[in-house]
């Protein structure tokens, strides 16, 4: 199976590619429905898509808004923009949009987006018949109805389903809450989130009396779906004859990406050698997904139902990134960092690596700008350089336990 992972951003494109991505899937300035993410301009795309080339992955461009009239003709030029530039597929939800590029960029493949909202065989022959290479599944099918839907059409075309990160608390993410509420459309990239705001409710006779609803600590989260998380389901999703596995997550960090590339990298790996090796690391692989910022989280649709819709409360993490490896350095030589968060000499460090992750205590450190040797610096973009135990590539990362006194 494809292991297809979010690059909002240069960085996160280098981080997915660095730790174990098959493929990447990345917005344009416009027509992508994250329009508050990096996203690239034609010549970052260009960068974007030989850099991936050159990994020998592959490279989806998201053009998923949903355009109306007025916006058809530069939706097609923005795609013929996409396809000079290399990518390997474009993701399009909207039919008329996947009519009009089929019919006038007939070279350039289609993948048809989740927000299509497609839930049965029908509908994914009839994209196969007008030439779509992939459809990714409504986030609402099942396991078993993805095994069904394989089983009728073979491998005629590909399917593709989420397995990690935010989910969406409307169908296929179809919402209009915020257009409603802000004025920002979700269907044209500008999702407000307004179902993570805190929410009571207020009897009509008794203005300003607000009566909470599940409410804890961090608040009420009636309407905020938990996080999607399937590596559990690997094995099923394999037998369900899913061709690409779809990670969430092109508003999230590098550090994001990285640790849960790493993770289903690695359980893809295990998985592989059918010998009971994937089932030994699950805990170890669960645990490791903690490391970085994450909701509460469960399995969706797949099994049925979300085992309780709503209510996930704010981010959790456990480890917190701290600065990255700039350049490759043998072990025991002094190694670049662009440091990225406050670390002590003395701290207890995890070096991330596409193998795994290493121990590794933070010693005092040369501030490459003033030639200081320092115990301790708190800004973000200095070039350091450390001792560090072990080689380490140009983008492995260091990290830290989150700890409250760090900025």
């Amino acid at each position: 199976m494809e292991l297809l992972c979010p690059a909002g951003s240069m960085e996160s494109l280098a981080a997915a590619l660095h730790f174990g991505a098959d493929a990447v899937y990345g917005g344009m300035k416009r027509f992508g429905l994250r329009a508050f993410a990096g996203n690239f301009d034609e010549k970052q795309l260009q960068a974007a898509v030989a850099q991936t080339h050159q990994a020998g992955k592959k490279f989806y461009l998201t053009m998923n808004v949903f355009p109306f009239d007025d916006q058809m003709d530069a939706f097609v030029a923005g795609a013929r923009v996409a396809m000079a530039c290399g990518v390997d597929a474009v993701i399009v939800s909207d039919l008329g949009a996947i009519t009009r590029l089929r019919r006038e960029l007939p070279g350039l493949p289609v993948h048809v987006s989740t927000q299509a909202s497609t839930v049965n065989s029908d509908a994914i022959i009839h994209y196969r018949d007008l030439g779509c290479a992939r459809v990714i599944l409504a986030r609402e099918v099942s396991l078993n109805r993805m095994a069904a839907m394989h089983a009728n059409l073979g491998d005629s075309i590909e399917l593709e389903a989420f397995v990690h990160g935010a989910s969406c608390m409307a169908y296929s993410g179809r919402c209009m809450l915020s257009a409603a509420l802000t004025g920002r459309s979700a269907n044209q990239g500008e999702c407000a989130q307004p179902c993570r705001w805190h929410y009571a409710v207020m009897e009509e006779k008794r203005p300003g009396e607000y009566l909470p609803v599940c409410e804890d600590d961090n608040g009420t989260y009636i309407f905020s779906a938990k996080d999607l998380n399937l590596l559990p389901l690997l094995p099923r999703l394999r037998d369900a004859g899913i061709a690409s596995l779809k990670i969430e997550g092109r508003m999230k960090t590098e550090y994001y990406v990285a640790t849960v590339t790493s993770v289903y990298r690695r359980a893809l790996d295990l998985l592989a050698k059918s010998d009971g090796a994937f089932e030994a690391a699950l805990p170890g692989l669960m645990e490791e997904l903690q490391c970085a910022s994450h909701r509460d989280s469960d399995t969706g649709f797949a099994l049925g139902k979300p085992s309780q819709p709503g209510g996930a409360e704010g981010f959790h993490q456990s480890w917190e990134y701290v600065a990255r490896v700039m350049e490759d350095a043998e072990a025991g030589q002094e190694a670049r960092l662009m440091l990225k968060n406050r670390f002590c000499a003395g701290d207890a460090l995890e070096l991330m690596t596409p193998g795994g992750t290493v121990q590794a205590e933070a010693v005092p450190f040369l501030r490459e700008k003033t030639g200081e040797r320092l115990d301790t610096l708190g800004i973000a973009g200095e070039v350091i350089r450390m001792k560090l135990p072990v080689r380490v590539q140009a983008g492995d990362m260091l990290r830290g336990p989150v700890r409250n006194h760090r900025t």
